[in-house]
């Protein structure tokens, strides 16, 4: 017996013997294994292979998230280090450092 018969069967149980509260559950248990089943298999999920396709795409993610978090370090350090340097040379310049030089 498959689960669409299985949920059919439930189903006639409920509406000839009344809907008690296990008969409501073993429904709603064997609907939600049944639509689970559907979306992954619509996703290409189904097949034996899908642990591993999940794993991989998760360590892409991992990895993008952290190139991501690499660029957004190393451009705000050259910011920092641009500025800085803008700064010394502010500073040089106030003080003279260029007539010193000549």
């Amino acid at each position: 017996m498959n689960r669409e018969d299985l949920l059919a069967r439930l189903m006639a149980q409920a509406v000839s013997e009344g809907s008690e509260l296990v008969t409501l559950r073993a429904i709603v248990e064997e609907t939600s294994e049944l639509t689970t089943g559907r979306v992954l298999a619509r996703l290409g999920l189904s097949d034996a292979g899908a642990q591993e396709d999940i794993d991989e795409l998760r360590e892409l993610l991992r990895a993008w998230r952290d190139a991501k978090a690499s660029a957004w370090k190393a451009i705000v350090d050259w910011v920092v280090r641009a500025a800085l340097a803008l700064l010394l040379i502010g500073i040089a310049v106030r003080m003279g450092v260029a007539e010193l030089l000549q």
